[in-house]
């Protein structure tokens, strides 16, 4: 199988900053997509951004020109670069990742989650 884990949550003030990295592992053949949600405490899970295997990204309004997600294909990892964070970003950010891995020489598709990393902005 393939294994998500996330790493680089934590607690910081308003308009500061938290660089968040996912890794990928295992069997994996190719990455397709590769993008970051976050879920606040009562709300639902939304998208935050995500990028394809090509470098094309997408985020959400809310974090347009605050966010930066990238991905170094090499190592199966994604970032997503935070700034000038706000207490509305508050939430459990989890990776997700997609794309083809080998279980028993066959190849089959994957769609994994890490296990949520908390961020926390407040002053």
């Amino acid at each position: 199988q393939v294994q998500v884990v996330e790493s680089g949550g934590g607690s910081v003030q308003p308009g500061g900053s938290l660089r968040l990295s996912c890794a990928a592992s295992g069997s994996i053949f190719s990455i397709n997509v590769m993008g970051w949600y976050r879920q606040a405490p009562g709300k639902w899970r939304e998208l935050v951004a995500v990028i394809n295997s090509g470098g094309s990204t997408n985020y959400v309004d809310s974090v347009k020109g605050r966010f930066t997600i990238s991905r170094d294909n090499a190592k199966n990892t994604v970032y997503l670069q935070m700034n000038s964070l706000k207490p509305e970003d508050t939430a459990v950010y989890y990776c997700n990742v997609q794309g083809t891995y080998y279980r028993d020489r066959v190849p089959q598709r994957f769609d994994s989650w890490g296990q949520g990393t908390q961020v926390t902005v407040s002053s």
